[in-house]
């Protein structure tokens, strides 16, 4: 997109109205009275529009985990032509058979920069994952660069929701439901199967997508903690409708589908981003990481990392997830004698972790080191911890209050190992040498 895309895109995002609350009914109508009233698909649907109801969960699962949304839309999503096979790109899914799975820990540097002309969409780059999409099971670890605007075209993702997290310029993402506007510091959510496009705000964009194979991201149950802390409800916000009406867009529209693990296209005569009203408790959100409720200890040692947690993908097994997401927010340390960055762990979960801004509190920044648009992996059972750096400086600090509040850290956490696919194995952007991070721990032992 030209400068004056940009711009035109960040005039058009600064204006958006949205809606709140996580798991919601939300309803929305851009044209008064397209909303039909006291049902959902009337013999004939207000101002000649079709009713659709797009399902995220089974008919019948439980009345509080049951997504799903009905759409008034000017065509169905049923008028398209056959889907043909497109190339994948740097595009993969699970399950990643292409390397076998590591226990080092591994690092990397940010993605390259892209060739002129990239988008969003061709500029997702996958890391690895586990599960199986067939099998609704497990997750992915996308990365993306991209420095123009996706135009004619739309992507959904029906093996999957996203959750995209901004670490390098702003995204204006038009889907069925409306706008929403992406700022690093944000993430933004969108359910499997929805379509949209992704338009920048500024001349390049960076980030990471965690695509969620498994049961849709819910808030985590707050436990002893209470009613409230942690990612409030009312702090994520649904786009409210807006429509594209191919009456008034130039050419076809080029529609991506990922499915079962490859991409698929069809060229449609409409824009399919043409629903006028709808309602439901199946949408897209935006969520700004900063207005996450920090709690920690307020005594003595470092609470485990899941205190952080935002969103979880519940599995099978109650308090195992399928895929957390955790951010490392602005907060205070506060604990007497107490080591206060995060201890020395091996952990059965799988933890991939990336930087959005500043430096994480365990890390080394810097060139070769931790860097915002990097990212490391520590499989499960990798011993990890501070590096010695931190170790030592830790150990010595003189234990007043702290406050930590120049970086902005997250974790994509999975119960299975991430296996690479082998263009993150061999990427030239892998470091090496991340284990010497660790070498010269002196012995301190004493009887």
């Amino acid at each position: 997109m030209s400068g004056t895309g940009n711009e035109q895109a960040r005039k058009t995002a600064e204006g958006l109205a949205y809606s709140a609350g996580f798991g919601n009914e939300h309803s929305s109508e851009a044209v008064p009275g397209a909303l039909p009233e006291g049902r959902n698909s009337p013999q004939r649907a207000p101002l000649g529009l079709y009713a659709e109801q797009l399902s995220g969960t089974a008919f019948t699962e439980p009345r509080h985990s049951n997504r799903r949304s009905w759409l008034y839309r000017i065509r169905p999503s049923a008028a398209h032509p056959q889907f043909t096979r497109t190339g994948n790109g740097h595009l993969a899914s699970a399950p990643f058979t292409d390397a076998v799975p590591d226990p080092n820990r591994l690092r990397w540097n940010p993605l390259p920069e892209p060739a002129a002309g990239t988008d969003f969409l061709a500029g997702l780059w996958t890391l690895g994952g586990n599960g199986d999409v067939t099998q609704r099971t497990g997750m992915a670890v996308h990365l993306y660069a991209a420095n123009a605007s996706m135009t004619d075209r739309v992507f959904s993702d029906a093996d999957g929701e996203l959750l995209i997290v901004p670490e390098r310029g702003g995204l204006l993402l038009r889907t069925e439901f409306g706008l929403l506007r992406a700022e690093p510091g944000h993430v933004a959510l969108i359910p499997r199967g929805v379509r949209f496009r992704v338009e920048l705000l500024d001349a390049t964009a960076r980030g990471y997508v965690c695509e969620n194979y498994g049961q849709p991201f819910v808030l985590p149950e707050l436990g002893p903690i209470g009613a409230n802390g942690l990612a409030n409800a009312r702090d994520f916000l649904a786009p409210v409708a807006a429509y594209e009406d191919s009456d008034n867009t130039a050419g076809p529209v080029e529609v991506v589908n990922k499915f079962c693990g490859n991409l698929w296209t069809a060229t449609c005569d409409h824009s399919p981003l043409d629903v006028v009203a709808w309602h439901g408790n199946l949408v897209p959100y935006v969520y700004d990481l900063r207005r996450f409720n920090v709690l920690g200890s307020i005594s003595y040692d470092h609470p485990d990392p899941s205190i952080f947690t935002v969103l979880t993908s519940p599995s099978d097994t109650p308090g195992l997830a399928g895929v957390d997401f955790v951010v490392f927010a602005p907060r205070w340390l506060v604990g007497e004698d107490t080591f206060r960055p995060p201890y020395f762990h091996r952990n059965v979960m799988s933890e991939y972790m990336g930087l959005i801004e500043g430096a994480y509190d365990a890390k080394t920044a810097g060139e070769g080191g931790f860097v915002p648009g990097g990212g490391s992996l520590h499989n499960m059972m990798s011993a990890h911890g501070p590096d010695r750096d931190t170790f030592e400086r830790a150990s010595a600090a003189e234990l007043k209050p702290q406050k930590v509040d120049d970086g902005l850290a997250f974790m994509f956490e999975t119960r299975w190992p991430v296996t690479l696919t082998a263009q993150a194995a061999a990427a030239d952007h892998l470091q090496t040498g991340y284990d010497g991070v660790w070498q010269g721990l002196q012995r301190h032992f004493r009887r």
